[in-house]
C-alpha cells in the first residue's frame, strides 16, 4: 500500500498543470540544500576546531553537550515556520477498502523524509565518532546519536502535532506562545541556561549510557499521541466548517472606508471563519518573541541596527508575509465569482492594503514592549514598520499574482497546507535583503541613525506612491486573471 501511495503522489505531481513551475522550483530549492548540506558537513567535520576558538579555555566535550538543546531549541522554531504537514488528498480513499492506520502509516512515513533530520546527523555524528569515542567508548558514542536522533523525531513529530492541534484549537497557540516568551525571557535575562542543562544531561548520558534508551520511548509516545490524533480526525467532516458557529459580524470602524471596508470586512470574516487563514494570522504573533534572539545588549548598546534589521522587519511584517503570500489564493474556492461579479479591481487591491496596513500597525504596537530594552528599538520598529506597509505591501501583492496554486480553505485542518513550500521563501528574498542593503552604506560610515532614516524615507516614499502601485498591481491582476482563475479550478 505505501508503494501505492507513492506512485500515486508522483503522478499527481507530474500531471499538475503548473508542473514546470514545481520541477523549476524544486530544482532551485535542491541546489539549495545540497549547499547547505555541504556547509553542515564541513561543520560537523570541523567542529572540534571550532568550539576550541569559540569557547576558549574549555574542554571541547563540555562545549558539544552545551550547545546539543541549544540546537534542538532553534530547530524546533524553524520547524514551526518550514515544516509542512505531510498531505494526502484522502477523500479518494475513504470509501475503498483501505484501513485508517495504513494512511496513518504513510503520513507518518512521509514526515520523516524531511532535512531537518538529516542535518543533526551531518552536525554531530562526526563529532561523536572523532571526540565521543575515544574518549569514553564506541558504546557511548552511539548512545549520544542514539539520543540525538530520537530528538530529532520527537520535535518532527511534536511540531506536526502542535500545528494540527493550533489549527483546530486557538488555546494551544497561546498555551504555546506564552510557554516559548516564558523560556526565552528567562534565557535572555539569565536565570535559567539551556547550556548548562544540555551539558548536564549529556554528562549522564556519558556517565550512564543506558538512560539514552528512554530518548526513544519519549519520541515513540509523541509519534503515537500524533497518530492517535490523525485516526480520530482523519475524516474531513469531523472538522468541516458546518460546526463552526457561523456569525454576522459588522466592523463599524471599516464603514469609514466605503467600499473598500466592505471587501475588508468581508476577508477578516473569511479570515475568522475558516481554520487555516485563521491560524497563519494566529501563528504570526508567534514571531513577536523573535526579538530576543536578535536584540542582543552588544548590538544594542553600539547602535548596531544592521544586525536587528532583518529581526525587526520580520516581526511587524510578519503577519504581511505569511497571509499575503498567498492573498489572492485564499479566496481560490470563490475566485470565479469574483472575476463574473460587479466588483472593481481597484477596490478590491485597495481592500488589501488596508488589511496590510491595520495587521502591520497591530503586529508594531504589540511589539513595543522591547522599548523596555532600549527605547532604540522604538526608533528601529518605526523605520521597520514604515518600510513594511509602504514597499513590503506592494512587493507581496505582486508576487501573489504570480501564485496560481489553489487552497482549499474548507477541508480539515490536519489536511490543509497544500500550496505551501520553500518557494514563497525564495521569493521573499528581496524583502528582507532590501533594507538592509539601504542601512548598510551608513552603517559602514558609523552613521546608524541616518540609515534608521534612509529606511524610513524609502518606505515612507513608497507609502505615498500607494495610488501609483495599487494602479499598478490591479492592471497587472487583470491581465493575469485568466491564469490565476484556471490555476485555481485545478
Amino acid at each position: 500500500m505505501l508503494k501505492t501511495f507513492l506512485s500515486h503522489q508522483w503522478k499527481s505531481f507530474w500531471r499538475a498543470r503548473n508542473k514546470a513551475g514545481s520541477v523549476a522550483s524544486q530544482v532551485v530549492l535542491g541546489f539549495f540544500m545540497l549547499y547547505f548540506l555541504g556547509v553542515a558537513l564541513a561543520i560537523g567535520f570541523g567542529m572540534p576546531f571550532l568550539l576550541g576558538y569559540v569557547f576558549k579555555g574549555q574542554d571541547v566535550v563540555k562545549s558539544f553537550n552545551g550547545i546539543i538543546l541549544y540546537y534542538f531549541a532553534f530547530d524546533f522554531l524553524m520547524r514551526l515556520q518550514l515544516q509542512d504537514l505531510p498531505t494526502l488528498s484522502i477523500v479518494p480513499y475513504l470509501h475503498l477498502k483501505i484501513t485508517r492506520n495504513k494512511i496513518i502509516n504513510f503520513l507518518n512515513v512521509k514526515a520523516l523524509f524531511s532535512l531537518f533530520n538529516l542535518w543533526p546527523f551531518i552536525l554531530f555524528l562526526p563529532f561523536c565518532i572523532i571526540k565521543i569515542g575515544p574518549a569514553y567508548g564506541s558504546f557511548v558514542a552511539l548512545m549520544y546519536m542514539i539520543v540525538i536522533l530520537s530528538t530529532a523525531v520527537f520535535n518532527n513529530f511534536l511540531v506536526l502535532y502542535v500545528k494540527r492541534k493550533s489549527i483546530s484549537n486557538v488555546w494551544y497557540t497561546v498555551i504555546g506562545l506564552a510557554i516559548i516568551a516564558s523560556f526565552a525571557g528567562l534565557e535572555y535575562f539569565k536565570v535559567i541556561s539551556i547550556g548548562s542543562f544540555s551539558d548536564v544531561v549529556f554528562k549522564q548520558i556519558a556517565t550512564k549510557p543506558y538512560l539514552g534508551f528512554l530518548t526513544p520511548i519519549i519520541a515513540f509516545a509523541i509519534f503515537k499521541l500524533n497518530s492517535i490524533y490523525l485516526l480520530k480526525n482523519l475524516y474531513t467532516e469531523e472538522l468541516t466548517s458546518v460546526h463552526e458557529k457561523k456569525v454576522s459580524t459588522d466592523y463599524a470602524f471599516l464603514n469609514h472606508f466605503g467600499k473598500v471596508g466592505e471587501l475588508a470586512a468581508l476577508e477578516l470574516k473569511l479570515i475568522l471563519r475558516h481554520k487555516r487563514p485563521r491560524s497563519s494570522v494566529i501563528m504570526s504573533f508567534l514571531f513577536l518573541f523573535y526579538g530576543f534572539i536578535f536584540y542582543k545588549q552588544p548590538a544594542i548598546q553600539h547602535d548596531d541596527f544592521g544586525k536587528m534589521m532583518f529581526g525587526a522587519i520580520f516581526m511587524t511584517g510578519i503577519s504581511i508575509i505569511i497571509y499575503g503570500q498567498f492573498m489572492f489564493a485564499w479566496q481560490s474556492a470563490h475566485f470565479d465569482g469574483l472575476l463574473s461579479n460587479k466588483i472593481n479591481f481597484k477596490d478590491y487591491i485597495k481592500a488589501k492594503f488596508l488589511l496590510f496596513t491595520i495587521a502591520a500597525t497591530a503586529i508594531t504596537l504589540l511589539a513595543s514592549f522591547y522599548g523596555f530594552l532600549s527605547p532604540k528599538l522604538l526608533l528601529l520598529h518605526l523605520a521597520a514598520y514604515l518600510y513594511n506597509v509602504g514597499f513590503g505591501t506592494v512587493i507581496v501583492l505582486y508576487l501573489a499574482t504570480l501564485n496560481y496554486k489553489r487552497l482549499d480553505i474548507t477541508k480539515s485542518a490536519s489536511f490543509n497546507y497544500q500550496g505551501t513550500g520553500a518557494t514563497q521563501w525564495l521569493l521573499m528574498l528581496p524583502y528582507a535583503l532590501i533594507p538592509i542593503f539601504i542601512y548598510l552604506p551608513f552603517g559602514i560610515m558609523d552613521l546608524p541613525y541616518w540609515g534608521l532614516f534612509a529606511v524610513s524615507v524609502f518606505g515612507l516614499i513608497m507609502l505615498l506612491m500607494r495610488g501609483f502601485w495599487v494602479n499598478f498591481i490591479t492592471a497587472r491582476l487583470e491581465k493575469q486573471r485568466y491564469k490565476i482563475a484556471e490555476g485555481f479550478r485545478e
